[in-house]
């Protein structure tokens, strides 16, 4: 039996009904196509084997028929992922104060926010005539709400986010282009950040960052403080 019949007539027996019943996004897609990448590099899967997985990967409708192509592997004996926590559109009513807690702006020049600095509840960002970064893949969440307002008008703003928080937007264009890629993260603490405003013959994009990872940057942060205060002791 080939693998495309048998994804239609298989189901993994790890997949929760209520998971592998959910539609596949994007993102499921990409987490089973690294799978397989790395099983090839590994020597677990042949070169045809691998192609026509990827293929019935591209083509799978569901969470559970794109757990069939990973069954056999290793990461497959750890089940699909949990179903992500989807964050709401908006945040909470008085959620988020209406001052910002700082300023971006670019007029007629560039501006850039990124490396490691300290994200607060709002951001304000506006670009004429110029461009502004926002970056928060390497940013400190105090908060797990954050929202940002992002103004174009002639301009160009980018805003950048970890891959495991969630992103979402709320905003249009007047001869411009708004554009926020919507993310879902699996953890229901994650930090949720929220992009709103409007691009007047200008652009305001915002997508996820990949392979940065909130986690990671905590994680190597409480290993230079255990290693220094290994050192102070």
């Amino acid at each position: 039996m080939d693998l495309q019949k048998q994804q239609t007539e298989q189901r993994p027996a790890a997949a929760p009904a209520g998971v592998a019943e959910l539609r596949a996004s994007d993102a499921d897609r990409d987490r089973i196509a690294d799978i397989l990448r790395e099983a090839l590099a590994e020597g677990r899967l042949t070169a045809d084997e691998h192609a026509e997985r990827v293929e019935g990967v591209l083509n799978a409708k569901t969470v559970g028929q794109l757990e069939v192509f990973i069954q056999d592997l290793p990461a497959g004996r750890r089940g699909p992922a949990a179903a992500p926590a989807y964050a709401p559109n908006r945040p909470a009513a008085d959620a988020i104060p209406h001052e910002a807690d700082e300023n971006v702006v670019a007029v007629f020049s560039a501006a850039t926010r990124r490396g490691r600095w300290r994200a607060g509840r709002r951001l304000h960002a506006y670009s004429v005539f110029g461009s502004v970064e926002i970056d928060l893949s390497e940013a400190v969440f105090e908060y797990q709400q954050v929202v940002i307002k992002a103004v174009s008008v002639f301009g160009d703003v980018q805003i950048r986010v970890p891959e495991n928080v969630s992103l979402r937007g709320t905003g249009g264009g007047v001869l411009g282009n708004f554009e926020v890629e919507p993310l879902d993260a699996e953890d229901p603490d994650a930090p949720v950040v929220y992009v709103d405003g409007w691009a007047v013959l200008g652009n305001v994009e915002a997508r996820p960052k990949r392979g940065k990872l909130v986690a990671d940057i905590l994680d190597r942060v409480q290993r230079k403080v255990d290693k220094r205060l290994r050192k102070h002791l």
